[in-house]
């Protein structure tokens, strides 16, 4: 059957995705001191930072779960993904732009294979 997902596939894209939200409450304990560390002109936009991981991390969470079950998810975390490592190498001589293409390239690239592996894309499809 054409539409039919390999096991081993849709396996492997949800411990890649795992992995993201895994590693992305990683970056919250790192958020959270910078949040502590921060002046208190730049402490808001630290703390919308730092707590968007905790949303990305559900997002991720939420995509391994119910890989196809999710319209529109996939596609709003590819976006980000992909704007901000653009950004980042837009920017490159600007501080942790380096480190922006490389950790959310790597998310870029993770995020893409899951989508491929779990037949992202048959989130769309109407439920009857």
């Amino acid at each position: 059957m054409p539409n039919s997902i390999a096991p081993w596939a849709d396996r492997t894209g949800r411990i890649l995705l795992a992995i993201c939200s895994i590693a992305t409450f990683g970056a919250l304990a790192q958020g959270i001191q910078q949040m502590i560390d921060s002046s208190d002109e730049h402490l808001m936009t630290e703390a919308w930072r730092t707590l968007a991981y905790v949303v990305f991390a559900g997002l991720w969470a939420m995509l391994a779960v119910w890989p196809r079950g999710q319209r529109g998810v996939w596609e709003l975390v590819l976006f980000h993904k992909i704007a901000i490592t653009v950004f980042a190498l837009a920017v490159i001589d600007v501080p942790t732009a380096k480190q922006h293409v490389i950790i959310d390239g790597s998310l870029v690239v993770a995020t893409a294979v899951a989508y491929f592996l779990c037949r992202g894309w048959y989130s769309w499809r109407r439920q009857v």
